[in-house]
């Protein structure tokens, strides 16, 4: 294509060279000796990634269909269309990682190394792997489903591979925020709201009771200054007012002790309050608290890019959360890089 056209930005359409040697019998045809590419894709970026594949490997073709045409066969995704072409590369190496695992780690583990497979090292058949390990990722489901029924005849069932599914799926959203047919596996039989209330639900798990005592504890505990804080952030919540507030004081002198007191009141009233930090070692102070690019998908390089966005679309789960979140508690924020502002 790009040896007889060239790619017009304005009208969006291939037109034919003007310049260039002439083609022999078609004097209005020119060509040259270019080299073109398409553009570089992330295998995340899941058909769009297997779209290129074939657009690279596939010769002459006329259409999408033909792109996903494979011996007379229209297949179902481009993925799949790259399967039967032997165009990905084997699952042996994660084949042999979930078979060490199963030696000497629990199913909870299985299925959380499973998860990092298939969400991040984008292996080419995740339902063989998943058909080949599934009965050692839900030997704690089992147990559990047993002790709870009182029934230690119970087998391993369709229930229970679907229980294993949903915590699969569950940990994929919170690693890459997709669901697991997006992933190349079978989707849970799950209502689709339960999926996005459960990083909701994620926020509103606290023991009320437990929060409660440390509140009758720990109020009366404030000093001045910290009392007209914490009034301060509780007039906020409670009229919806809004607002950016930086609290700065030396080390030693009960931020921490503040902040928590504030999470926790918050959190006893059931409602969502967000607690991010810096750096992961700053986030184990905090009760709830997760690190800033994990909570709000911030890009990792914030220097490449002025213009970034949070990989957070409008109907995920996390959206949700936010739009009803009381308060974002950033922990360490002077620490962040400046670009994480202007997101």
């Amino acid at each position: 294509m790009q040896k007889y056209y060239t790619w017009n930005k304005s009208s969006r359409k291939f037109i034919r060279r003007k310049q260039g040697k002439p083609i022999q019998k078609y004097p209005d045809v020119y060509s040259t000796d270019v080299i073109g590419r398409i553009y570089s894709v992330h295998p995340s970026n899941d058909e769009c990634f297997y779209l290129r594949l074939l657009l690279v490997n596939v010769r002459g073709p006329t259409s999408f269909q033909h792109l996903r045409t494979v011996d007379g066969e229209l297949c179902g995704s481009y993925r799949e269309a790259c399967q039967r072409l032997q165009l990905l590369e084997n699952d042996d190496h994660w084949d042999q990682t979930l078979n060490d695992a199963v030696i000497s780690s629990s199913a909870q583990q299985i299925r959380t190394l499973f998860s990092i497979i298939i969400c991040r090292c984008y292996p080419s058949k995740p339902i063989d792997l998943w058909i080949k390990y599934k009965d050692h990722m839900c030997d704690d489901i089992l147990y559990q489903i047993r002790n709870r029924m009182e029934n230690l005849n119970i087998q391993i069932n369709e229930d229970i591979f679907n229980e294993e599914l949903i915590s699969i799926e569950d940990m994929c959203l919170m690693m890459s925020n997709k669901l697991l047919i997006q992933l190349g596996l079978i989707t849970p039989n799950r209502p689709m709201h339960d999926v996005f209330n459960k990083e909701v639900h994620r926020e509103k798990t606290y023991d009320l009771n437990t929060l409660k005592e440390l509140i009758q504890k720990n109020l009366p505990l404030l000093n001045e200054q910290q009392k007209y804080v914490f009034d301060t952030l509780m007039k906020v919540t409670n009229y919806d007012t809004g607002g950016i507030y930086f609290l700065d004081a030396p080390g030693g002198t009960g931020k921490t002790f503040l902040i928590s007191l504030i999470l926790a009141t918050i959190r006893s009233q059931n409602k969502i309050t967000l607690a991010l930090a810096s750096s992961g070692i700053a986030a184990t102070l905090l009760e709830g608290c997760r690190t800033a690019h994990s909570a709000l998908k911030l890009p990792l390089n914030m220097q490449s890019n002025e213009f970034q966005s949070c990989n957070i679309s409008k109907k995920s789960a996390m959206a949700k959360v936010l739009q009803e979140c009381q308060l974002i508690v950033f922990d360490e924020c002077t620490m962040a890089h400046k670009n994480r502002w202007r997101l």
